[in-house]
């Protein structure tokens, strides 16, 4: 199983650092007995190996090569692959570089390298077989991508920063066969690559006969792309935070 890292963003909202976003030090690890910064990518890549991936690629753009020394050639158990996007194009642009590693026999699991999130093992609750979101819920949907759901679970619509939001289920990430990932992409290119959000090419991908799924297994979400939002990590990490803590801060 294949994760997608989109990493190739300049994260400017939280501009100046010298180095990439996603090394951003957010909590620490135990690397042989001594506690060590954690850059904040490796909680989305811990939680890819615990829901199944054993290979992971990082999509990064010309100036990144800090992530590929940080990192090198494996992580855990997965190996790890690179991929350059050469100009900032989108999330959708980003998330298919990846595509010509992935066979459509393979699941796929997609993430975002700048959040924190909770339960650990929430991606092995997505199936395999269909195209699923991961939610959680938060208290300023119109934030994020809103999705909206039956009572069965699957997709109605995903709501892309809209001041409008019928619910505050959020998507923290994706997983699908490889062949879905094949199709969105047909798709994308069909409607003259104009999607850049992962939001607006699935709203067509449904209209078009597709299905999609959502997952409330999620329980905390945090995005760690802006100055507040890294403080809400610390807090969380710490467990410092209320017991009441369901939700994302910016």
């Amino acid at each position: 199983m294949w994760g997608i890292v989109p990493a190739a963003g300049s994260g400017t909202r939280i501009q100046p650092l010298a180095f990439s976003k996603e090394l951003l030090p957010v909590g620490s690890r135990s690397d042989e007995g001594v506690e060590r910064p954690r850059a904040v990518s490796e909680y989305l890549l811990e939680r890819m190996l615990r829901g199944g991936a054993d290979k992971i690629c990082f999509v990064i753009s010309p100036g990144k090569s800090d992530i590929l020394q940080y990192y090198g050639g494996a992580y855990g158990t997965a190996a790890l692959a690179y991929v350059i996007q050469g100009q900032a194009a989108g999330l959708n642009d980003a998330i298919f570089r990846a595509l010509p590693l992935i066979r459509p026999d393979e699941p796929v699991i997609v993430g975002l390298p700048d959040t924190v999130w909770f339960p650990e093992d929430a991606l092995a609750g997505l199936p395999d077989d269909r195209f699923s979101f991961l939610l959680f819920p938060v208290g300023r949907p119109e934030l994020f991508d809103a999705v909206d759901t039956d009572e069965a679970g699957r997709v109605r619509e995903i709501q892309v920063k809209s001041q409008e939001a019928r619910t505050r289920w959020i998507w923290g990430a994706f997983k699908m066969p490889g062949s879905t990932l094949h199709r969105l992409h047909a798709l994308w290119r069909a409607r003259d690559r104009q999607d850049q959000f992962v939001g607006t090419l699935v709203n067509a991908f449904l209209a078009a006969g597709g299905e999609a799924w959502g997952v409330r297994a999620g329980q905390s979400y945090v995005d760690v792309g802006t100055l507040n939002g890294y403080r809400e990590a610390m807090r969380l990490l710490d467990g410092s935070a209320d017991a009441g803590l369901q939700e994302a801060h910016t």
